[in-house]
């Protein structure tokens, strides 16, 4: 039986959560129902977290999992149908409304050698500010031999509901210039700093510079391929057919919050999404889930 911990724990303003499966230890944030980082013993971590990662109240921790919702980025960018729901579309902050409020803790369990904790915000007993809709939010993480995060959206509004979301994940590698995504392949692709010029992949992806780009028709698997560290990182999703990648590179890690200049290496942004084309769009009481399993093995497994 691996030994399972879970311990409440205050860093800075914000109230947290560590838990703990064997080797396998993983900390969220109450606030945003923020995954921060996730590693095993005596490993690289998978999830990445900035160094310079400030705890306050009212603005998201820079690395983990931030969940962008009801859009991702900015809102302007998002089908019509999204920005009609917002009452001042044009001062919308990014990457919506939920990433820098408390959400509730409604369970954390034991259950055959896992942890399960699940958050959840509704915006009927938290109204969102210019955002007058009805729904529930749930965030569940479970913890086993791999990491399993399940972001839920339920209507509870009598007309439709549209929605852009993605799951912020920052992923820890050794160096980004020895870095490969893989299973891309044929993707069409948003080249955000081309003009939005639509694209299509060939090959693995390999980084020579600042990325930003929107993939579509994506499998439900992509995996991390990292040389130095010798290991791939597997992820695994269902309800996205949408991925953003994303690494700053030098110019812009100098002009982001909570990010050390030179710690642009050291990360990669695969944010497992609903944009663009792949919104939803929930009838009265229906239900979108969007999950992603994670886990490392070495080369040759």
């Amino acid at each position: 039986m691996a030994r399972t911990h879970v311990e409440r724990l205050e860093l800075d303003e914000l109230t947290c959560w560590r838990a703990r499966v064997g080797a396998r230890v993983l900390l969220i944030s109450q606030q945003g129902a923020q995954l921060l980082s996730y590693q095993e013993d005596n490993q690289p971590p998978l999830i990445w977290l900035s160094e310079q990662a400030a705890y306050q109240r009212g603005q998201s921790v820079r690395g983990g999992v931030p969940v962008c919702w009801p859009w991702f980025g900015n809102l302007q960018r998002n089908p019509q149908a999204v920005q009609a729901l917002h009452l001042q579309p044009d001062a919308a902050p990014a990457h919506g409304l939920v990433r820098s409020l408390d959400w509730q803790l409604q369970d954390i369990a034991n259950r055959d050698d896992s942890i399960h904790l699940e958050f959840v915000y509704n915006s009927i007993t938290q109204p969102l500010p210019d955002w007058p809709h009805a729904a529930e939010l749930r965030l569940s993480i479970r913890l086993d031999e791999r990491l399993h995060i399940q972001l839920s959206s339920r209507n509870l509004g009598s007309t439709p509901l549209a929605i852009s979301q993605a799951l912020h994940s920052y992923f820890a590698v050794s160096d980004i210039h020895h870095v490969a995504v893989e299973d891309l392949h044929g993707c069409r692709y948003i080249e955000t700093l081309e003009d939005w010029q639509q694209r299509q992949q060939d090959g693995l992806l390999q980084f020579s510079g600042e990325t930003d780009r929107i993939y579509l028709d994506t499998p439900a698997q992509l995996s991390i391929l990292d040389s130095t560290w010798q290991r791939r990182i597997q992820l695994h999703s269902s309800g996205s057919n949408s991925a953003v990648l994303w690494n700053p590179w030098v110019d812009k890690a100098q002009r982001l919050s909570q990010f050390a200049a030179d710690a642009w290496p050291g990360m990669l942004c695969i944010e497992h999404a609903n944009v663009l084309d792949d919104i939803r769009v929930l009838a009265a009481g229906e239900q979108h889930r969007l999950d992603l399993s994670l886990w490392a093995e070495p080369f040759g497994d």
